[in-house]
């Protein structure tokens, strides 16, 4: 790995909350940050807050479109040519249940964070780290047992994985979710598919550290005032794994670098 693309790190969704921490934290170790988010002057001025800390530099991207995912994809290769950690934090909570919901919420949290890995990888120098920002409402225990048996089956492919979640959309459309053992939560089901991408990813490349991490209940505007972390804490483990060393884990998933259950 060049010493250039050993210290330059992607931040999706970075100009608030855990995103905008995790990107501060990362320039005060040295790393270039590359911010990116979906409205270009948002980007731009959470970037300029940062100006003190480091080198951050600001990008639009939006998650939901592959148009934009491939053009920030070649412009990073041009400009760059390589990054060491990619950190899909970008993630959405929306109000209300309902197919609607199950949709929007899956095409942000997880099709998302699937969409530019699948670009963004190529570019991540070998021994690098891929950081999947998840939740532990993405634990499988609110699943029936054969649910469960097939998020966590190790013959999962990434195909299997998406018609999974939209069985899950087209039966909350049909109204027949809980009949079938899926819990009525769009996020909840976007995060244990998000967890269940990191254990299907590490396999299919392991030239690259995958893991997901669990922030836990944080004062942001999704986890609210009472929420009981602060920002800083909660973005202490996702930098922890956006670091890790070649001698560091893969396939996991973490809170605050200790192990937690899928």
């Amino acid at each position: 790995m060049s010493d250039g693309a050993a210290r330059l790190a992607m931040v999706t969704g970075g100009n608030r909350g855990i995103g905008l921490e995790v990107c501060r934290q990362l320039a005060a170790q040295g790393y270039r940050v590359l911010l990116t988010a979906r409205d270009a002057e948002q980007a731009h001025q959470a970037a300029a807050k940062l100006s003190g800390t480091g080198d951050v530099r600001a990008e639009q991207l939006d998650v939901t479109s592959e148009t934009s995912i491939a053009a920030l994809a070649e412009r990073v290769r041009a400009t760059y040519g390589a990054i060491s950690a990619l950190v899909n934090n970008a993630g959405i909570s929306m109000k209300g249940f309902n197919a609607d919901v199950v949709r929007g919420t899956l095409a942000v949290n997880f099709f998302g964070a699937l969409h530019v890995t699948q670009a963004f990888a190529p570019l991540v120098a070998d021994g690098g780290n891929i950081v999947m920002v998840s939740s532990g409402m993405g634990e499988l225990s609110a699943y029936s047992r054969e649910l469960k048996a097939r998020f966590l089956d190790e013959t999962l492919t990434v195909a299997g994985l998406i018609a999974l979640a939209d069985e899950f959309a087209a039966e909350v459309a049909a109204g027949q979710h809980e009949a079938h053992g899926w819990p009525s939560s769009a996020y909840r089901v976007s995060k244990a598919s998000l967890n269940a991408l990191t254990r299907i990813l590490v396999k299919e490349l392991p030239r690259l550290r995958i893991n997901s991490v669990c922030p836990g209940w944080v004062q942001t505007d999704m986890g609210g005032a009472s929420a009981s972390r602060t920002v800083e804490t909660g973005a202490r483990g996702v930098v922890w794994a956006a670091t890790l060393s070649d001698s560091g884990p893969s396939g996991g998933f973490f809170r605050d670098g200790k192990p937690i259950a899928w």
